[in-house]
């Protein structure tokens, strides 16, 4: 079945770091573009970061750049989503996934497969 599924979150105090991973199964993983969004309670959900199918270039919001990194394997169908210099405003729970096309198109509509999540708290 078609599935990607998020992990790696945790509780981490301001200024920690993170590394998130999403796992694909099920679908031609290297065809498409992942993206990593983010919601946290009574917000709207933000796509802050997304990788082309072959990993060739990256997008980032500005909320992110510059303590984000994504990355993807796709020998292991793995995307991944470095986190440094985390704040507490990071909380959220975090999500991938995948859209439709190899090409980054950063909004939430174009995405066909979703993770159910993993939760990221940044606190003292």
């Amino acid at each position: 079945q078609l599935q990607l599924v998020e992990s790696g979150g945790g509780l981490v105090q301001p200024g920690g770091s993170l590394r998130l991973s999403c796992a694909g199964s099920g679908f031609a993983f290297d065809y498409y573009a992942i993206g990593w969004f983010r919601q946290a309670p009574g917000k709207e959900r933000e796509v802050f970061s997304c990788i082309t199918s072959s990993g060739g270039n990256t997008n980032y919001g500005s909320s992110v750049k510059g303590r984000f990194t994504i990355s993807r394997d796709n020998a292991k169908n793995t995307v991944y989503l470095q986190m440094n210099d985390l704040k507490p405003e990071d909380s959220a729970i975090y999500y991938c996934a995948a859209q439709r096309g190899a090409m980054c198109v950063m909004r939430t509509a174009f995405h066909n497969y979703w993770g159910q999540g993993t939760q990221v708290t940044v606190s003292s």
